[in-house]
Parts: structure tokens; sequence; C-alpha cells
């Protein structure tokens, strides 16, 4: 069990290769993905402690240093990187989206699979997602000059429905069941990366067409997008003075989007063009992440 979830990152490219060449089935599974998340999100609940909030929350000056780098380097770098490698204007307002939406759920999946403070994790998504209500567009009208309408309320929902419910619920079984979760306990890490294999390789599926227009150029452009979000965080932990497992929380945080929100505000108001680096993004920070925590699942 222990060389599965090892290898995991291994496993996320095989199904996601086979998800390419036989996207049917995958596709079909479309509605599965918030339960699976919801799924993941309540096994890390089992594993979790109002304690380990309460140790997250004190250490605001990493949380503000976290949110200031979500919404700062990100959709800054995104711009330069367009910047430098001309890309076309609907590829720049992509990647400009991108870089202006809150950190994703995968990034807490990942800080989970990858040994890092989850609750740290869950704390700064929850965070930038409602910052983000009037950040994203702010932000987007500030350096692309250009107006969007960013869904509040479903944004807000969706936090609450796939994040912070299941969470709760697995603290307080965890809590009231604890004798009972420990002998389940080694088996959650095995359901996580099933998970999140089985969703990277449904969002292959679905956004096969866009990646058949993908260039060359808009992949290098979301690898450096991503790498930096991930240098920043990371470092700027380090440059706090906090250990490595804070370190690799704000780095996961900080290079993971949340691209499924970025995708679907290109094709409302821009065009299907826009939304490529959104859907290139959701499977690169996948793969990225999931290969950086097989590296530092190895590690104390």
């Amino acid at each position: 069990m222990d060389l599965f979830i090892r290898l995991f990152p291994l496993w996320a490219i095989a199904l996601s290769t086979l998800a390419y060449s036989m996207p049917a089935p995958f596709i079909e599974l479309k509605s599965s993905i918030i339960p699976l998340l919801t799924i993941i999100m309540f096994s890390m609940g089992l594993t979790l402690s109002l304690d380990d909030f309460k140790r997250a929350l004190a250490m605001p000056k990493l949380i503000f240093s976290g949110l200031i780098l979500q919404f700062t380097v990100m959709p800054l770098t995104a711009l330069v990187i367009a910047n430098v490698l001309e890309l076309d204007p609907a590829l720049t307002i992509g990647l400009i989206l991108v870089g202006t939406c809150p950190g994703g759920t995968a990034s807490n999946v990942i800080t989970y699979l990858a040994k890092g403070n989850v609750a740290l994790s869950i704390s700064l998504t929850s965070i930038s997602t409602i910052l983000a209500v009037l950040l994203t567009p702010a932000i987007t009208l500030l350096i692309a000059d250009t107006r969007i309408d960013v869904p509040a309320i479903k944004m807000l929902g969706t936090i609450l429905t796939i994040v912070i419910f299941p969470v709760a619920l697995g603290i307080t079984l965890k809590h009231y069941y604890a004798y009972r979760i420990k002998a389940v306990e080694s088996y959650l890490p095995l359901v996580a990366v099933s998970a999140i294999v089985l969703i990277i390789a449904i969002i292959t599926a679905l956004n096969i067409e866009q990646f058949s227009r993908l260039g060359l150029l808009l992949l290098v452009a979301v690898i450096m997008h991503n790498t930096a979000g991930l240098l920043a965080g990371y470092y700027s932990a380090k440059l706090l003075g906090y250990e490595a497992k804070e370190c690799r929380t704000l780095a996961i945080e900080v290079g993971m989007q949340n691209s499924g929100l970025a995708v679907a505000l290109a094709i409302k108001h821009f065009s299907a063009a826009a939304a490529l680096p959104g859907a290139v993004f959701s499977i690169w920070h996948n793969i990225s992440g999931s290969t950086l925590a097989l590296i530092w699942s190895k590690k104390h």
C-alpha cells in the first residue's frame, strides 16, 4: 500500500494517458468530481483536530504572506510571462485569470499527501476564496484593464460544501470516535490518492478538445507560472523562519490555483481560447504537485 501511495504521480500520468486515448468512460464520470473531492476532504478531517487549526491560525505572518503572494506574485507573474513569451491577447487574459484566482481544493489534498500542514492549507484556501470575491475582479481590472463578474455566492457555497462541512464532520467523528478512527487512519492516504488520480484523469478527458489546440508556448507559460508560485511560496516561508512542513504548505497553496474557476470565468466573459490556460493549468499543477508530494512525503 505504501508503494502505491508513493508512486501516485505515476498512476496519475498513466490513468490520464488512458483517459486521453479513451475519454468517453471518464467523461461519464464528470459528476463524480465533487463527490470525490468531498470524500477526500472528509478523509483529511478524520486526521485533524481543532488544535491543528488553532496552531495554524497562530501563524498570522505565514497566512498573511500566503495571501499576499497569492494575489500579487501569481497575477503579476502571469502578466510578465505572457509579455515575455508574446502570447496572444486571449491566452494572456486566460493566464492572468488563473493568477487572480484563489487557491484550489486540490492544494489541500496535495498538502496532505506531501505531509504538510493540512489545517494551514485549508485555512489559506478558505480565506483566499472569501477574499477572491473582491480581489479577483479588482486585480483583473487593474492588470488586464477588463471587467469580470465573479460568482461570489457560488464560490462561497462550493468552499462550504466541498471543504468546510466534510472536514468539520471528519474532525467531529474523530473527536467522539477516536479509537475506531485510529483503526482505519492508515488507509486514508490510499483513499486520497485513488480519488485524486481519478479526478486528474476525468479532468484530462474533459479537456481533450482544448489540448488538441495546445501550443508548446502555452505549456511553457503554464509551467513557468506554476513553478514561480511554488518557489515563491516555499522560500517566503523559509525566509520567515518556518519549518519544512510549513514551507511545503505555502509552496503548494500559492502554486496551485482554482483553475476551474479561471476556466469558468474565461468562457463566461471572454472566449474558449481564453479558457485554455486554466484547462492546461488544471492538469499541470496536479502533476507537479503530485511529484512534489512524492518527494516531500519521503522526508520528515
